[in-house]
């Protein structure tokens, strides 16, 4: 019996790499790996080195693979994501920032 998934992988963004797989039942998400092209694609790619993901949540490589799963390889973050936020908050000032700092008129202020 086969199962069918997609393998994914965005080099950078707004370029994503895209393969549909035929693997044997019990396969893993390292077998699927394994069984692509992407080694032709990115030959100096260390995707053992990647976090694995299954629809978005990390799992591991030796996970067990459902027909119609996509497993994705995940970049590492280049920065953390609340560092960004206070950095970009920075920057922007207390010029009536924030969701409420655009009230209509006679309208009450906050929750």
């Amino acid at each position: 019996m086969t199962i069918e998934v997609t393998l994914a992988y965005s080099p950078s963004p707004r370029e994503v790499f895209e393969e549909v797989l035929l693997l044997g039942s019990g396969a893993t998400a390292k077998d699927a790996v394994v069984a692509s092209r992407i080694h032709i694609e990115f030959p100096g790619l260390d995707w053992q080195a990647m976090t694995p993901g299954i629809w978005g949540k990390a799992s591991d490589w030796d996970q067990l693979l459902v027909g119609g799963e996509r497993i994705e390889l995940c970049r590492p973050l280049l920065v953390d994501p609340k560092v960004a936020r206070r950095e970009r908050f920075q920057k922007q000032g207390k010029r009536g920032t924030g969701l409420f700092a655009r009230r209509r008129e006679g309208g009450k202020s906050g929750y």
